[in-house]
């Protein structure tokens, strides 16, 4: 029986590699949602936290909001954009139900956009805002924290 060309063996191996690598990405990410799943101290996972916040704050939503939340959310890449708008829209939902107001105002959802996004985005974020004229003076201090 005549052995395989040489070729043959660095295409099965390069394969390989890519095999592997695919799958521990895949892995690493799915690691992190079972890491969100997880129940905390209090007995809600970050999750369920984000789903009642999100509930509790349906009602205070306008289309003015609505249609905010989804400008911010436009830079986030399209397959993770929905769950960036879930959790964004549940840090502003939280800011919105327990400072007791009766909606959801331009000024939450700047609040709410700094606070949902990690530290390391920061400088991104800071040239969104920037790019689309919106203006993030008062909560500059949120941002300053991240230095």
């Amino acid at each position: 029986m005549k052995s395989a060309p040489e070729w043959v063996m660095y295409l099965i191996a390069f394969w390989t590699f890519v095999l592997v690598a695919f799958v521990s990405i895949g892995g690493f990410f799915m690691f992190r949602k079972f890491l969100k799943v997880l129940p905390k101290k209090d007995g809600k996972s970050k999750l369920d936290w984000q789903n009642y916040w999100v509930e509790r704050s349906r009602p205070l939503w306008t289309e003015e909001s609505k249609a905010l939340l989804d400008k911010l959310a436009a830079p986030v890449p399209g397959a993770f954009r929905d769950i960036a708008k879930h959790s964004i829209a549940a840090r502003i939902g939280q800011l919105a139900v327990e400072s007791g107001a009766s909606e959801v105002t331009e000024a939450h959802c700047i609040e709410g956009y700094i606070l949902a996004t990690p530290k390391r985005d920061h400088s991104f974020l800071i040239s969104f805002l920037e790019k689309n004229q919106i203006d993030y003076s008062s909560y500059r201090h949120l941002l300053d924290s991240a230095k």
